[in-house]
């Protein structure tokens, strides 16, 4: 959404509460009188060019209801610094954590910190965040109306216990067209289908040949994604698979069920279920291209495919269009749960907690800072809210709707657990030991060669291990250590430039 319209959507919330004062009694708020002004500073984990979208989305109501309150803004990471580099310095990945709690201590903290998941698990284990539960059974807060994958994923983060609240989520589902279902005389997907079943119903609607084939199903509606990467976040992760032991010392991805898992996939592109990254690339579709050309999905190329809420807005808006747009016809869809793993059948919701609010143990203003984590997860917050956001849902199961009055399964976004979150030492040690990534990244020439029939899923995992144990030692040896994509190490030089190769 432009930043003009969340201005629009600013005033809309700014006259509701002049004319009906509703957020003024937001779970039991009350307007501030003229006191001394009271400073309330939230941090956040980057920013640095402009503040104002971060303003209008949780802060300029409240300090309009709140006039005592002035509220700062604060990254731990300031992204302007990076508009001015000349690129000799190179680029390093930002430690998030180390600067979060930078400005959760010292002279002035925050009170108040917004952050993702891994973030902030790796806060409550170091015991920098206040427990919210006495708070919220004092205040008699309820959080029953919370969607369950929400506040037990938050929950997950703290064995069991509530250190952070958020007002709104994001999610993913399969997204299904109806029409090749029913062409095909084949049931469509219901909600919390395993892979297989998934994989099963794919198979019995993809049709077609060349440019005219229809697949069963594509882990992103993107036109030349990358299936290595594809399979990794959507259908790895889930399972938990790790590429190297705890202390990342030793590979672990010649094992019997990484080779089941690639026998699977690579089957299913072999069999032409799932697209390759070339589809649609080299069939002569960028000659008649338009505005729906690189999604596989609204271009009718796949039945199925995993789309995050705000899709839904994408589709709407071609379908509203369909006329303007060549040889388009709108889409019949409908959404279920993304499959589950047998091993975990309520396990796989791919739900982002991207602004979780959070009271710094050291907040100057704690109590401020819990008013303020009311005020935004209020139900009166989350019904104004519901009106306006067309990239997340609010966390208040009674205010989620489907948008602009169709008739989905919107429960699909919601109904699952999310996938567990990272060890907090694997996060630590990723920014420790940055050549980590390369050594998963390198895997993706060894898939490359069993999708080209060059290797068996056995031979080419085993060749990744070897060639991962060689890149984990590397790392051991010195853990600044990266590598070029063939796999080169090298050690970038003290400023971050390119380095010295072996």
């Amino acid at each position: 959404m432009k930043r003009r319209s969340f201005r629009k959507i600013t005033t809309v919330l700014l006259a509701a509460t002049l004319t009906l004062g509703l957020l003024a009694g937001c779970n039991g708020s009350k307007p501030a009188d003229n006191k001394q002004e009271k400073v309330l500073r939230i941090g956040v984990l980057s920013g640095g060019y402009d503040d104002s979208y971060f303003r209008q989305q949780y802060t300029d109501v409240y300090e309009y209801t709140h006039q005592n309150i002035r509220i700062e803004v604060v990254p731990a990471i300031d992204q302007s610094q990076y508009r001015y580099s000349d690129g000799s310095e190179g680029y390093q990945q930002p430690d998030y954590l180390e600067s979060m709690k930078k400005i959760m201590t010292g002279g002035n903290p925050v009170d108040i910190v917004v952050t993702d998941t891994s973030v902030l698990n790796q806060l409550i284990q170091e015991n920098m965040l206040k427990q919210l539960d006495p708070l919220m059974q004092e205040d008699k807060f309820d959080t029953s109306d919370f969607v369950p994958a929400v506040i037990d994923g938050i929950k997950d983060l703290g064995d069991g216990k509530l250190y952070g609240l958020t007002p709104s989520f994001s999610s993913s589902a399969l997204f299904y067209n109806k029409k090749i279902f029913t062409d095909a005389g084949v049931e469509p997907p219901t909600d919390k289908m395993t892979w297989d079943d998934i994989f099963n119903l794919a198979r019995r609607v993809s049709k077609g040949e060349g440019k005219d084939r229809v697949y069963g199903f594509a882990f992103s509606r993107y036109q030349g994604s990358d299936p290595f990467y594809d399979m990794q976040y959507n259908y790895v992760n889930a399972l938990q698979l790790k590429t190297y032991d705890d202390k990342a010392e030793t590979m672990t991805v010649s094992s019997p069920q990484w080779i089941k898992v690639w026998e699977t996939m690579t089957k299913l592109v072999k069999d032409k279920i799932i697209p390759d990254s070339s589809v649609g690339m080299s069939d002569g579709a960028m000659d008649q291209w338009t505005p729906i050309s690189g999604d596989l999905f609204l271009s009718g190329k796949v039945a199925m495919t995993i789309g995050e809420n705000y899709y839904i807005n994408e589709i709407v808006d071609a379908n509203n269009n369909a006329a303007k747009i060549k040889n388009y016809k709108a889409v019949d869809w409908d959404v279920v749960t993304v499959p589950v793993h047998p091993e975990k059948p309520d396990v796989g919701g791919n739900i982002w907690l991207s602004n979780t609010f959070a009271i710094n143990s050291a907040a100057p203003n704690p109590e401020t800072a819990w008013d303020f984590i009311k005020f935004i997860n209020s139900e009166d917050w989350a019904k104004l809210r519901s009106r306006g956001n067309s990239y997340e849902m609010v966390a208040r199961k009674s205010y989620i709707e489907p948008k602009q009055g169709l008739d989905y399964n919107i429960q699909a976004f919601y109904l699952l657990k999310p996938t567990p979150p990272t060890d907090p030492k694997d996060d630590k040690m990723l920014i420790e030991k940055p050549g980590l990534y390369s050594v998963t990244n390198v895997g993706r020439n060894y898939y490359q060669e069993v999708l080209e029939n060059k290797k068996t899923p056995e031979e080419a995992l085993k060749e990744w291990e070897e060639k991962g144990n060689k890149m984990l030692l590397e790392i051991k040896n010195n853990p600044k250590t990266q590598f070029q994509e063939d796999g080169t190490p090298f050690v970038p030089d003290e400023s971050g430039a390119s380095g010295v190769k072996y």
